[in-house]
C-alpha cells in the first residue's frame, strides 16, 4: 500500500542491541540501576525516577557473570519500557467530564450528515437572530468580496488582454458574479461551505452564456436511502480511488421546502461544480460553519443580555414600595401584604399611619455588564481572525498604534482568504468562462494560448492617515524598492488601466491649457515635476 518501507524497529519481546559491547539497551540499564542503588546504600543521594521525563525500567535484576570476561549473553534479557508523561494525556476526577466527549473518529466521520446539519440549523438561527453575529459575517463577506474581483491577463498580448478582460467584466455583471460571491462567503461562514454549477443560461445578455448557479450545501446529499459514506466517497460527493471528487449528488429540490415531496438526485459532474471550503482535518470533503466554535457564546451574551434586561425591568416596574421600621402588631397602620394600589400621574397622597414610601434600587445593569460583552465578543471574533473593533464596530477604546496593529492581522487573514478564494473559485470559473469564448470568433486566438498567465485584483483598503501612506509611497518608487504594479495592486487596481486613464487625463489638460499637478515619473516627495514629452502621452492601441 505503500510506496516507501517503514523501517522496523523494536517491539515487544525484542531487544536493541549496542554496536561497542553487544549487551542490550535493558541490560545495560539494569547495570546501571544497579550501581546506582549501591551508590545509594553507602550514602550516595539518589535521584527519584518519577521525576525524569521518561525512565527506562527493568523488569528483574540481571544475572553478572562472576568472571571479567564472561560473554554478555549471560545477561538476562528483558524488554524495554519507556514511560512518557502528558499532564494533556491524564484523566483524573476533575478533568473527566470535561474530556469526556473527545472522539478519535475521522474527519469525515466527525463532519457526518446529521452533524452538520444541526451545526448549520444553530449557525443559522444565530445569525438571523443575533445582531452582532450577522455584523460579523456581513464584515467578512464585504471585505473579503467588496465590489467583487477585478481580472488582469499577463499574456504577450496585449490586445487581447484588454479585450477579454473587457468581456469577462460585462459578463460578471450581467451575471452579479460580485454578488454570488459575497452570499457564498457568507455562506462559508454559517454553513462551513459554499457550492456553484456552471452551466449554461440563455437567458444571459452576453456571448458568453456561462452562469453561476449557488446550491445551498442542503441539497448536496447522499440519495434517499443511501448510506452518507457510500461508493468510496462522503455524503453527496463520490470519490475515485485516489481521493478525487467525481460527482455530485445534488436533490432537484431543497429538503427544507415546505412543498417538497420529491427526492429526485442530479448527479452532476465534478468538473461543473465548485465547492468551496476550508478543510481542518486531512481527508476533510465537507465543511462546518466557520463560527461553530462561537455558537455556545454567542448563546450565552444573549442569555446574559436578556436576564440583565429582564433584571432592570422587574426593578422598573415597581413604581413604589410601602414599608415601615415598626415591629409586627406595632403601632403601623395594618395593611394587607403583597397588597397592588394604583396610582395616577401628579397626584398627592396620605401614606397610612407608620408607613413610608420607597422606591426599589436596580441593580442591573452592572458596572462590569460593559466589560463583559467585550471579553465575550473578542473571544468570538478570535475563531474568526476578527479583532474586537471590527467584531463590534466600536474602536473608542483603541489609540492609533493599536488600531494599526489589530487591522495589520485582520487585513492579512484577508489576504489569505482572497488568495484561496482565486484558487478555489475564481480560476475555476474563468477556465469554464476562457473555454466558452474561444468559441467565438473575435476570440479565436485564445485556442492557442493555454494557460494564460493572470492575476486578481481586490478593493483596497484605505490609510488611516493617507498623507504618511502617499510620502511613504512616493519614497519607494523613487528608491526602486517597488513597482507602481505592486502599489496599485494594493489599492486593488490594475496598473496598466490607471496609466493609460492618467495619460488621456494628462493630454487632455494640455489641450485646455492645463499644468499637470504632478508628473508621469514618480520621485521624492519633495522633487520638482519634470516636463513631459510628447512621444511619453502618445496612447498606444494595442
Amino acid at each position: 500500500m505503500w510506496p516507501f518501507r517503514r523501517n522496523k524497529g523494536p517491539q515487544d519481546g525484542e531487544y536493541m542491541k549496542t554496536p561497542t559491547d553487544g549487551r542490550s539497551l535493558p541490560a545495560r540499564a539494569a547495570v546501571a540501576a544497579a550501581s546506582t542503588a549501591a551508590s545509594a546504600m553507602s550514602g550516595a543521594t539518589a535521584v527519584a525516577a518519577s521525576a525524569a521525563p521518561s525512565v527506562v525500567e527493568a523488569a528483574a535484576t540481571p544475572t553478572v557473570a562472576s568472571s571479567p570476561t564472561a560473554s554478555p549473553t549471560s545477561l538476562t534479557k528483558m524488554p524495554v519500557v519507556v514511560r512518557a508523561r502528558y499532564d494533556a494525556a491524564q484523566t483524573t476526577v476533575e478533568n473527566a467530564r470535561h474530556w469526556a466527549m473527545a472522539d478519535s473518529l475521522s474527519a469525515d466521520g466527525a463532519t457526518s450528515a446529521d452533524v452538520r446539519r444541526k451545526l448549520r440549523e444553530r449557525a443559522r438561527y444565530e445569525v438571523a437572530n443575533n445582531s452582532y453575529a450577522k455584523g460579523i459575517v456581513l464584515t467578512l463577506a464585504n471585505d473579503c468580496i467588496g465590489t467583487g474581483p477585478r481580472l488582469q491577463l499577463l499574456s504577450a498580448n496585449a490586445g487581447l488582454n484588454r479585450r477579454v478582460e473587457a468581456a469577462f467584466i460585462r459578463w460578471a455583471r450581467e451575471i452579479n458574479l460580485a454578488g454570488k460571491l459575497r452570499t457564498m462567503r457568507m455562506a462559508k461562514s454559517t454553513d462551513g461551505e459554499a457550492f456553484a454549477v456552471l452551466t449554461a443560461n440563455p437567458m444571459i445578455d452576453s456571448p458568453v452564456m456561462l452562469d453561476v448557479q449557488l446550491v445551498e450545501a442542503d441539497r448536496v446529499a447522499s440519495p434517499s436511502g443511501a448510506s452518507p459514506v457510500f461508493d468510496s466517497g462522503v455524503d453527496g460527493i463520490s470519490l475515485d480511488s485516489r481521493g478525487n471528487p467525481r460527482s455530485y449528488a445534488i436533490l432537484q429540490q431543497h429538503p427544507g421546502d415546505l412543498a417538497n415531496w420529491m427526492t429526485a438526485v442530479d448527479w452532476v459532474d465534478a468538473d461543473a461544480v465548485v465547492h468551496w471550503f476550508r478543510a481542518d482535518r486531512p481527508g476533510q470533503h465537507r465543511g462546518v460553519p466557520e463560527i461553530t466554535p462561537a455558537l455556545p457564546l454567542f448563546a450565552q451574551l444573549r442569555r446574559y443580555t436578556l436576564a440583565v434586561i429582564a433584571a432592570a425591568e422587574t426593578a422598573a416596574d415597581f413604581a413604589a414600595v410601602l414599608y415601615t421600621d415598626a415591629p409586627a402588631n406595632g403601632e403601623a397602620h395594618p395593611l394587607d401584604p403583597m397588597d397592588v394600589v394604583a396610582l395616577e400621574k401628579r397626584m398627592a397622597t396620605v401614606l397610612p399611619d407608620g408607613w413610608r414610601l420607597g422606591q426599589v434600587e436596580a441593580q442591573q445593569p452592572t458596572t462590569t455588564y460593559a466589560e463583559f460583552k467585550r471579553e465575550i465578543l473578542n473571544e468570538i471574533a478570535r475563531c474568526l481572525n476578527l479583532p474586537y473593533n471590527i467584531a463590534a464596530c466600536n474602536s473608542s477604546g483603541y489609540n492609533y498604534a493599536s488600531g494599526r496593529l489589530d487591522h495589520q492581522t485582520y487585513f492579512k487573514s484577508i489576504r489569505v482568504e482572497q488568495a484561496h478564494l482565486a484558487e478555489a473559485v475564481l480560476d475555476r470559473i474563468l477556465a469554464a468562462w476562457l473555454a466558452e469564448a474561444e468559441l467565438l470568433p473575435e476570440f479565436a486566438d485564445l485556442r492557442t494560448m493555454p494557460n494564460i498567465p493572470r492575476q486578481w485584483f481586490f478593493d483596497g483598503t484605505e490609510h488611516v492617515d493617507p498623507a504618511k501612506e502617499a510620502n511613504a509611497q512616493a519614497t519607494r518608487l523613487a528608491s526602486n524598492t517597488t513597482t507602481l504594479a505592486y502599489e496599485y495592486g494594493r489599492a486593488g487596481k490594475d496598473w496598466e488601466v490607471e496609466l493609460r486613464q492618467r495619460a488621456k487625463e494628462v493630454l487632455l489638460m494640455r489641450e485646455l491649457g492645463l499644468v499637470p499637478e504632478a508628473s508621469a515619473s514618480p520621485g521624492p516627495p519633495n522633487s520638482k515635476p519634470r516636463e513631459l514629452d510628447e512621444a511619453e502621452l502618445v496612447v498606444s492601441e494595442d
